[in-house]
């Protein structure tokens, strides 16, 4: 059986009155890569930070390619590469250049080809000092930093904050072109939905510090159906379907989100006297924004 590259069991972490983690558990096989979906403040950066030995678990136990990471940091960070939101880590008077010396000092395995390739990718120059890049040059440079020792574990914490569409789609080309493509593992998290959406194999949604949700991709998707509805005269009474989420009306036109297969819906319309006008899968972003809503609801 494959090592897991993450365990995570029962762990709750607490910072005053504030419960940050609430008895989370998951695990991350190899080849993966997972998506982290939550609100700010889910608790999704103090997961990360557990994960690279920076917090240590004091309710549960958290391994990273089996090992603890705070006892075990040289052993676990030289298998994981890290990118974090904040771009005001890099030292803005270092050049790219002696950036990568700096850090290939701390990797053996270290492609010097490979930086200057992803270099060439971003149309990077080498010699420029960090503090003249924007910040989408600042994220490329940290990119390839966290990439070119090759580390079995990719962990990306909300990289794509503040760039511009152009920038992020180049980032997410360069995850998935090099890190997924040769079957190494990458740990995402993202507010952006579409791009959890985009190259996630499995998806967790916490919510309040707690797991909400921890699944495939696809049956997180397959769970719930988005359709729309016509009816030639106004229904006399309130609509109900099975499993419904919500549902609005649009001159005539009512859609509606449910946690139900698209034949129970199509039949319960039929009964209402409906014209079943479209079926499809929700995006990632309707079934989250929907899931918390539900729980703030039900709370």
């Amino acid at each position: 059986m494959a090592e897991e590259i993450i365990r995570v069991e029962k762990v709750t972490r607490r910072f005053g009155m504030t419960t940050a983690l609430n008895d989370v558990s998951l695990s991350m096989p190899p080849g993966v890569v997972l998506g982290l979906v939550g609100e700010n403040g889910a608790g999704k950066t103090t997961l990360i930070k557990h994960l690279l030995g920076l917090l240590r678990a004091k309710e549960g136990q958290v391994r990273v390619f089996g090992k603890d990471p705070v006892n075990n940091p040289e052993y676990v960070l030289a298998r994981l590469g890290y990118l974090s939101e904040h771009r005001e880590d890099l030292p803005g008077w270092i050049r790219i250049r002696e950036l990568f010396r700096y850090t290939r000092a701390f990797y053996p395995k270290w492609d010097r080809r490979y930086a200057q390739e992803l270099c060439e990718a971003f149309d990077l120059n080498p010699d420029q000092r960090i503090k003249t890049l924007s910040k989408g040059q600042k994220a490329q440079v940290g990119l390839i930093n966290a990439l070119a020792h090759r580390p079995e574990l990719l962990l990306l914490d909300e990289p794509s904050s503040g760039l511009d569409p152009v920038v992020r789609h180049d980032l997410l080309a360069a995850v998935l072109r090099n890190v997924v493509a040769e079957g190494r593992s990458v740990f995402f998290s993202s507010h952006l939905l579409d791009e959890i959406e985009l190259i996630a194999d499995r998806v967790i949604i916490m919510h309040k510090g707690a797991v909400f949700v921890d699944s495939p991709l696809a049956e997180v998707k397959d769970l719930y159906c988005a359709l729309e509805l016509h009816f030639e005269s106004p229904p006399e009474t309130p609509l109900s379907l099975p499993g419904m989420i919500w549902s609005r009306n649009q001159g005539g036109r009512w859609s509606f989100l449910c946690r139900a297969d698209a034949e129970t819906l199509k039949h319960k319309a039929l009964e209402l006297g409906a014209r079943t006008v479209k079926v499809e899968r929700p995006t990632l972003n309707e079934i989250f924004v929907s899931l918390v809503k539900d729980s703030k609801g039900a709370a």
